[in-house]
């Protein structure tokens, strides 16, 4: 039995997705033993297949890619820990014009605020368009996502940071006493 999933992705990602001379579709296409139709002029990504457990996981690849994040990146959701949190901006903002302050926030100056979540909460975050997108194990995902909303909200850096280290030291301890 055939199986499909159809996906939108912005259409200047398509290139990303495919990759030089047809290698990351390639690639995609053969770690999950599925096809891909991808239509380069409006953005639509046809997944077929036979297993629906790999088209899934390849979907969300699909979708991070499609979401800002680079193929090998992207890849890791293919592991069986890693999920993609999407956060589009607007659910946490009243108004569209403060999107710029908030990438500003989130980014930091020449991206170090972005860079210690990543890194104290093993994660990758990418801010495209209108949408924060985490990749990571889970836990450090609903952290990471936990200090962004922080920082929308107006959460001094200092204090996020703070709470991200207290709280990485609390799953460092219980990862130890579950061993």
């Amino acid at each position: 039995m055939d199986f499909k999933y159809e996906l939108k992705i912005p259409k200047e990602r398509i290139a990303v997705l495919i990759g030089t001379n047809g290698e990351t579709k390639k690639e995609l296409e053969e770690y999950s033993k599925t096809y891909l139709d991808i239509d380069s002029k409006e953005g639509d990504v046809t997944i077929k297949g036979e297993d629906s457990i790999n088209m899934f996981a390849l979907k969300e690849v699909i979708r991070a890619i499609g979401r800002g994040f680079n193929p090998e990146i992207a890849r890791l959701l293919l592991k069986q820990d890693y999920v993609l949190e999407v956060m589009p901006m607007l659910d946490y903002l009243k108004n569209k014009d403060h999107i710029p302050r908030v990438k500003g926030r989130i980014i930091g100056s020449g991206g170090k605020s972005r860079s210690t979540i990543e890194t104290l909460t093993e994660t990758f975050i990418v801010i495209y368009g209108k949408t924060i997108s985490i990749i990571g194990e889970s836990q450090g995902v609903m952290s990471a996502k936990k200090a962004i909303e922080s920082l929308i909200a107006g959460s001094p850096h200092a204090n996020v940071y703070k709470w991200l280290e207290k709280n990485r030291k609390k799953m460092k301890e219980q990862q130890i006493k579950s061993w």
